[in-house]
């Protein structure tokens, strides 16, 4: 029965120290790290990792459950991996205990919440961005493909193919700009 750690930050610029120690502090044997976004358990190896060598009757620690997981999906998929193994999910910072009843019921009332603030907070970037754009502030990416030479060329009698290989773009893009 070890008990096992996993600590995470979104990006590169921020600092895993307070949650390690709380995880050390919490009897952690083993810590797991990673600067990996928490929406999507795409590209997280150090979370793989642990996932694939818990044991029956381990724990994983986390400080808060949004270390773990940013949606209801990936925590409920996590948390049934864990069970189906018979490994425990608890958090330093927050009352969860997967072995228990009460510990079960509050770890989906806080999956359903950090979901709700990913959601919020995009809105509110989508919202950002509409005004900007709105506000002529923000363009957008630049274009790549010069439309005018694709046209240009097009009326020169030359193919989707021909003018697809000429400027390295793709036929699609071609077809686009054409119509």
């Amino acid at each position: 029965m070890t008990m096992y750690g996993y600590a995470r930050v979104s990006t590169t610029d921020q600092d895993l120290t307070i949650q390690i120690e709380a995880l050390r502090k919490a009897g952690c044997e083993v810590i797991r790290k990673e600067k990996r976004s928490g929406t999507s358990r795409e590209g997280r190896a150090e979370l793989d990792t642990l996932l694939t060598f818990l044991l029956s009757g381990d724990t994983l620690m986390v400080t808060r459950i949004d270390r773990l997981a940013r949606s209801i999906g990936d925590l409920q998929d996590i948390v049934r991996a864990l069970k189906a193994r018979g490994v425990a999910l608890k958090a330093t910072e927050q009352p969860i205990d997967t072995s228990t009843a009460a510990g079960k019921a509050f770890l989906d009332m806080l999956g359903v919440f950090a979901e709700f603030e990913t959601n919020l907070r995009k809105e509110r970037q989508m919202e950002g961005i509409a005004k900007a754009k709105a506000a002529g502030v923000y363009k957008g990416r630049r274009p790549t493909i010069d439309t005018a030479k694709v046209k240009e060329m097009q009326g020169n009698g030359l193919g989707a193919t021909e003018i697809a290989k000429r400027l390295g773009i793709g036929r699609a893009s071609v077809y686009r700009v054409t119509g």
